[in-house]
């Protein structure tokens, strides 16, 4: 390496401790035998945050060390390159030569590189006869050379902080996504607690966050967001098990479902042959709730007469008082039920009701829900509500509170299903005309 000393800038501009310190300590770094200068200019880019440079000075500095001939930076070479501006604006691709002069001063003033002003103030260089440089005035590559370790440790630094944040922008999404979706989750099941409050507070969480956080704002965040949603998870789980006997029950609805074709052949006794013979059939005791299927309740299993089937001419009335209609009336006022039967038709009262079973799960009818109507209206009549609500969805909000609503009507007697089948069977005749004209 060429022998450091102090010297000053050409002309008027004005030498500065900055610059001094820089010389010096490119005179008295570490001594280092060699560094590749693309390495270390590699490990520049990642710690220029540290060292205040921009990417235009970088850029120049990449032009500079095109000029040096080996890619070695080493402690016996003359590391002096000595460029015109008009050479570093070809190769800092079309750079202004104003542009390139202060990103120069820039990279000195950062202690990257030093001047080495000629007399005149030109960078050139003088040779001996057999070629080798002996003197040359342009800008030194010497501090990149002994503060290679330091450069370095700056990199490493940098990559290690981004990797830490990238690692924390990724907890915090994960715990993003699960909190909106514990929330969620609570309200669905209507836990009681102020869910409101609590997306509230965590949007606010959220919304505090800068464009662009520090690693410590990330880490307060991360901080805050795990308490939150440890505490979300110990509501949910509290819940739970005071809930014990309901996760049975939807457990005994699962089970059931699973085999209701078979449970409901096997429980359903055989019509009479005659409409005069219905009073002869005995009427079974009403069977408690936890034996009754919530997806499929059997309509034989009710304390009440059996209602005809679609070969009669019968009407029959549910425990509630409200009369039934026959099935071939109910299809005619609702014929889109028919796509959700496992055989694509409605032939009986069960075909209609395990359509209606699937209709309920996707009207996202509750269990209870669909319970307590067949309680008080009947299977076939619960069945037929569900048909009519289908046949009607575009223009109800919520199916779950519309038939708890029907339901509250019909125990009080306050509700009829001929009035809803009529306006159903007259509007789906209208459109029959509509269609054929």
């Amino acid at each position: 390496m060429e022998v450091e000393y102090v010297t000053t800038p050409f002309g008027r501009r004005p030498m500065t401790l900055a610059m001094l310190i820089a010389q010096r300590r490119a005179g008295h770094g570490k001594s280092v035998k060699s560094v590749d200068k693309w390495k270390i200019y590699r490990a520049l880019c990642e710690a220029k945050p540290h060292l205040g440079v921009t990417d235009r000075a970088l850029a120049v500095l990449n032009a500079l060390l095109s000029f040096y001939p080996k890619n070695e930076l080493s402690d016996d070479a003359n590391l002096v390159v000595f460029p015109s501006n008009a050479q570093l604006s070809l190769r800092a691709h079309g750079m202004a030569e104003q542009t390139i002069r202060r990103h120069l001063a820039a990279l000195v003033e950062a202690g990257l590189i030093v001047r080495r002003d000629s007399p005149n103030g030109k960078r050139y260089a003088r040779r001996t006869r057999a070629g080798d440089l002996h003197e040359a005035y342009g800008f030194s590559l010497a501090p990149l050379l002994s503060r290679a370790e330091e450069i370095e440790h700056l990199a490493a630094e940098v990559v290690a902080d981004r990797l830490h944040i990238q690692g924390l922008r990724e907890r915090i999404s994960l715990l993003r996504r699960d909190i909106a979706k514990l929330i969620e989750t609570a309200l669905a099941e209507a836990i009681t607690g102020d869910w409101d409050a609590v997306h509230s507070g965590f949007r606010s969480l959220i919304d505090s966050l800068p464009r662009s956080p520090s690693a410590a704002e990330l880490e307060f965040l991360f901080q805050k967001l795990g308490l939150l949603h440890q505490e979300i998870v110990n509501r949910l789980e509290k819940h739970a098990k005071t809930k014990k006997i309901s996760a049975n029950h939807y457990q005994n609805e699962r089970h059931i479902q699973n085999s209701d074709s078979e449970s409901l052949t096997e429980s359903e006794p055989p019509q009479p042959k005659h409409p005069a013979m219905l009073s002869a059939v005995p009427a079974e005791p009403l069977p408690n709730a936890a034996s009754v299927s919530e997806n499929l309740p059997l309509h034989r299993k009710e304390a009440r007469p059996p209602v005809p089937n679609t070969r009669s001419e019968g009407f029959g009335e549910s425990k509630a008082g409200l009369k039934s209609f026959p099935l071939d009336l109910v299809m005619k006022a609702c014929p889109e039920i028919a796509a959700y039967s496992p055989t694509g038709q409605i032939s009986s009262w069960r075909d209609l009701i395990i359509a209606s079973v699937i209709v309920k799960s996707m009207l996202e009818i509750s269990p209870a829900a669909h319970q307590e109507a067949c309680a008080v209206m009947g299977s076939e009549n619960t069945a037929t509500v569900i048909a009519c609500i289908l046949q009607r969805t575009s223009h109800i909000k919520s199916a779950g509170a519309y038939l708890r609503d029907l339901t509250r009507r019909a125990q009080k007697g306050e509700f009829a299903l001929g009035p809803m089948l009529m306006s159903l069977l007259r509007a789906n005749t209208t459109l029959n005309e509509r269609r054929l004209a």
